[in-house]
């Protein structure tokens, strides 16, 4: 049976965060991004708009598995034995997959806000490298003769990317700067775990995840500056008053400060609020 064609790109990168948000085979979803990410930097897109309510998704689309249960009834995950391996891979290949949609709905949703070139240059570029994390992260499940969708996931990032759907700041104070900062936290250990238990593969796809993370928490750290200079806000009350609204649990140590500082997410930012276990 000859494949299906393949859906044109739409023409601006409104209606390409959206087409990508939208589409529910993962596989196409990563594809999408990959496209718009390349036609954006040829310069083929214009801006395009998105401005009204209900234009981007309010969920976005996903395949019949995996089923979605509550954090408690995910599979134990490990470094060491097949079964644990699995379901620690098939977890990050749901938090990569939520990061693509994640990304590109802050592009869509909010391109009404008037921001530089440049910031859309930085977030295009996140777009395109969580959907090149999903893959390579797809295809080592597929060495372990496993797939995206063979075990549950659970809702709660996307329920982040909801609870800052109409502030830019909340949005990139939450997700950049909350999420994937707690990326930088724990991937070391877990690239030196898999590595001593030797499964350099995965270790090598982790190794490459972290440092590309680094450069997505600079860019969200970077932009959070720069509208609180235009808004005329102080960078860490305003995160701090942020966090606190708009996400729901504990800033959880142990930290690498190292990391996040070379991020511009000085301990200024995320250290008040660990004693908090703030619930907004």
């Amino acid at each position: 049976m000859p494949d299906m064609p393949t859906p044109a790109l739409p023409g601006s990168l409104a209606g390409a965060a959206r087409a990508v948000v939208s589409a529910a085979d993962p596989r196409e979803k990563a594809r999408l991004a990959a496209a718009a990410s390349q036609a954006w930097f040829a310069r083929a897109l214009s801006l395009g708009t998105i401005s009204t309510r209900g234009s981007m998704p309010d969920r976005p689309g996903r395949p019949a598995k995996p089923d979605l249960l509550p954090p408690r009834a995910m599979p134990r995950r490990a470094t060491q034995g097949l079964k644990g391996r699995i379901a620690l891979l098939h977890s990050l290949a749901h938090i990569e997959l939520n990061a693509i949609d994640m990304t590109w709905d802050l592009i869509g949703r909010f391109i009404h806000v008037p921001m530089p070139q440049s910031y859309y240059d930085n977030w295009v570029q996140v777009g395109f490298e969580e959907a090149k994390h999903f893959g390579l992260l797809s295809a080592r499940l597929a060495d372990l003769d496993a797939a995206y969708g063979d075990l549950p996931a659970h809702d709660g990032l996307w329920q982040a990317a909801q609870a800052t759907g109409e502030v830019l700041l909340a949005r990139l104070a939450v997700v950049p700067l909350v999420l994937e900062a707690r990326g930088l936290d724990v991937s070391p250990s877990l690239i030196e775990k898999l590595t001593a238990a030797g499964d350099t593969a995965s270790a090598g796809i982790i190794d490459i995840i972290y440092r590309d993370e680094k450069r997505h928490v600079a860019f969200g750290a970077k932009w959070f500056r720069f509208l609180c200079e235009r808004e005329g806000l102080m960078p860490e009350p305003t995160f701090h008053r942020l966090v606190r609204t708009h996400f729901r649990g504990p800033i959880k140590p142990p930290f690498n400060d190292k990391a996040r500082s070379e991020a511009g997410l000085v301990p200024g930012f995320y250290k008040p609020l660990v004693a908090t276990g703030h619930t907004p």
